[in-house]
């Protein structure tokens, strides 16, 4: 999993290389400059040579002022814009070495827009205000006049550390076309709505490596968990028990298709055995759609504790198409009682945010998978102070899974996964990852089936969410559009050969 670090974490990686006597801040500004010089290149090598770069006070800017000296020396067009004079000591010192290859503009009066690429150098990371319209206002202008922005770092007027518009009198129409990060990405490129205003995403090499795994071993750094190695999820051998038995709990009459997508994507991301209980009214319905999956019949929520006593049971799912009742609430005191590892999806996080005593049963294997408005009934005032932009979505997520001391997964666009000890990981659908034929009835309830079969296989809650939804996504995307969720868990196997497992 790759490192996403907030900007203050960033600042504190800058520093310490520059403490340490690796490099300097006028160094890393070199470096950044030629990053983002090789990403404008590389991914626009048809484009006409013609820059124009717009310059903040602080060392954004001096990125800017790097970068506009590199293109000038490979003989590309180059304008520069500055509404406000350089701030601090690197960004003076590369201000005026710009002053041997052109002017400032103060204003935009002489500068052509139309058709170019502008580079956004104005504020970046170290923004902590809303931005003012007349910095945002000639980005607007640009892009009406057909030019590409390019982000140095994070687009001005986005947060980098939350992803939220901070900018006054309103904002850009559209986000930039290309962001440059370094070392790393941030939070803002993640999460919504920065991480869909963040346009092609590219991660400029530094030469901070060293400094951001020293950074890891301390202090809580949140990770992407879109890509890396699935080896782990190879079956090792052994019979059908070694690989987990999940049981997953149906509702009645007409109500079994849920879990039943719960059960068959538990099945196939390599459980050894799937069983789902229901009413016996409903064994009938149920058998004739399965048959790998094994049925239980639960006549009463009494059975379930007896059920559990086999201890080769190993992981539980409780909430497709479960009910929300009295019946169904005694069904998950039941399973969370027995303290298995076990995912709470769809009704039964229902049924927890209405009941103290069944909220005060979760426990530390448990995963909840909830989406906005499950996530809102369950912490109304994380939520409020998430939509009113007072709380970043990973800083919400970590304080629902310290609160309830259990992992969270919190389901969207941007995933955000939080575990009661401070891990927080980003699934972001994206860009390259990005797969709107998820929003589809059943797609969660393959995910709690998926994250339930590795919670089976012996996965931990953090692990087995973040494999979850990661896979959930390589499955849409591996079919494309039609999807709906049946095909997800007939998507695995293919998922699962083309990495390797």
């Amino acid at each position: 999993m790759t490192e996403i670090l907030s900007s203050a974490q960033m600042r504190a990686v800058e520093m310490a290389a520059i403490e340490s006597g690796a490099t300097s801040g006028l160094e890393l500004m070199e470096r950044a400059g030629a990053g983002v010089v090789g990403a404008i290149r590389d991914l626009w090598p048809e484009a006409a040579r013609r820059v124009v770069v717009f310059c903040g006070p602080g060392n954004n800017g001096g990125d800017g002022y790097v970068i506009a000296r590199q293109f000038a020396r490979r003989g590309w067009q180059v304008a520069l814009w500055a509404p406000l004079d350089p701030a601090t000591p690197d960004a003076q010192a590369n201000a005026q070495a710009w002053g041997a290859f052109g002017p400032i503009a103060r204003t935009l009066d002489s500068v052509s827009l139309d058709g170019v690429i502008v580079i956004d150098a104005l504020f970046g990371s170290g923004l902590t205000r809303p931005l003012a319209e007349r910095f945002w206002r000639p980005l607007a202008l640009a892009q009406a006049r057909g030019a590409r922005i390019v982000a140095v770092d994070i687009l001005s007027g986005l947060c980098a550390d939350s992803g939220q518009v901070r900018a006054e009198a309103g904002y850009l129409p559209r986000g930039a076309d290309l962001t440059v990060s370094f070392q790393t990405p941030k939070p803002g490129h993640m999460l919504l709505p920065g991480g869909t205003m963040s346009g092609v995403l590219r991660v400029a090499d530094i030469g901070l490596g060293a400094e951001v795994a020293a950074l890891g071993e301390g202090a809580s750094v949140a990770r992407d968990v879109g890509g890396g190695d699935l080896t782990r999820l190879a079956k090792r051998s052994g019979h059908k028990f070694t690989h987990g038995h999940v049981l997953v709990l149906a509702g009645g009459v007409g109500k079994g298709g849920a879990a039943r997508l719960a059960a068959r994507a538990a099945l196939r991301i390599g459980a050894g055995l799937v069983t789902l209980g229901c009413p016996p009214g409903a064994l009938i319905e149920n058998a004739a759609r399965l048959d790998a999956v094994m049925l239980q019949p639960i006549p009463e929520p009494k059975a379930v504790p007896r059920l559990l006593i086999d201890p080769r049971i190993t992981a539980c799912c409780l909430g497709p198409g479960l009910g929300v009742n009295a019946r169904a609430a005694a069904l998950v005191a039941a399973v969370l009682s027995a303290r298995r590892p076990t995912v709470l999806d769809a009704d039964a996080l229902t049924l927890i945010a209405r009941d103290a005593q069944l909220r005060a049963l979760v426990h530390g294997a448990c995963v909840l998978t909830p989406h906005g408005g499950e996530f809102a009934r369950l912490w109304p005032e994380l939520s409020g102070a998430l939509s009113g932009k007072k709380m970043a979505k990973t800083d919400a997520t970590l304080e629902a899974a310290r609160s309830i001391g259990a992992t969270v997964l919190f389901k969207g666009v941007d995933t955000v996964i939080a575990t009661p000890d401070g891990a927080v990981a980003i699934h972001a659908s994206l860009r390259d990852r990005h797969a709107p034929w998820l929003a589809t009835a059943g797609a969660g309830d393959v995910l709690a089936g998926v994250i339930c079969g590795l919670l089976a296989r012996g996965f931990g809650p953090e692990d087995a969410a973040c494999m979850g939804a990661r896979l959930h996504v390589d499955c849409a995307l591996a079919h494309g559009p039609g999807l709906i969720a049946e095909d997800l868990p007939e998507m695995l196997p293919r998922v699962l050969r083309q990495s390797g497992v």
